[in-house]
């Protein structure tokens, strides 16, 4: 186990994965500058997508939670994506009270261009690994996020 002032193989990873994040952090803001929008807003599109693909209906309510933002903040968020047609306003169509976000098409066509040939290099490594590799890094990713998300914001 690494303890402060000790470098391993272990922190030597950590430190990988601080470093993709940062890339990554990069990449949402070129995106962003590009689309004219700000970073946190490329964050929500990312939360919703992921709802999207989790067949979780998202609110208002859901994308701040996942922001970290108020209700201010997080109107602010969905009004400008709305303004530049990336997302809009749908009723729930089992709840006609509840207002779900939906990614618009030119969104997911947008992010696809820009993040599109990172997300292919990645699956093209991946491909290559045998399943016990696979596991490997899923349950690393996986236990490595449960930690982050534990510690709160």
């Amino acid at each position: 186990m690494a303890t402060r002032g000790h470098e391993g193989p272990e922190v030597e990873i950590f430190h990988l994965l601080r470093a993709v994040a940062v890339e990554y952090g990069l990449r949402q803001a070129d995106f962003a500058a590009e689309h004219g929008m700000h970073v946190t807003d490329v964050r929500a599109l990312i939360c919703l997508l992921d709802a999207e693909r989790a067949g979780t209906g998202a609110t208002a309510g859901f994308l701040g939670a996942g922001l970290g933002l108020n209700s201010a903040g997080t109107t602010a968020v969905i009004d400008r994506l709305e303004r530049l047609g990336l997302v809009s306003r749908v009723r729930d169509v089992r709840d006609r009270r509840r207002v779900l976000l939906k990614v618009e098409e030119r969104a997911k066509e947008l992010g696809w261009s820009h993040f599109g040939p990172l997300i292919d290099g990645a699956v093209a490594v991946l491909s290559g690994f045998d399943e016990r590799q696979t596991a490997a890094v899923r349950l690393f990713l996986r236990t490595t996020l449960d930690a982050l998300t534990a510690q709160g914001r």
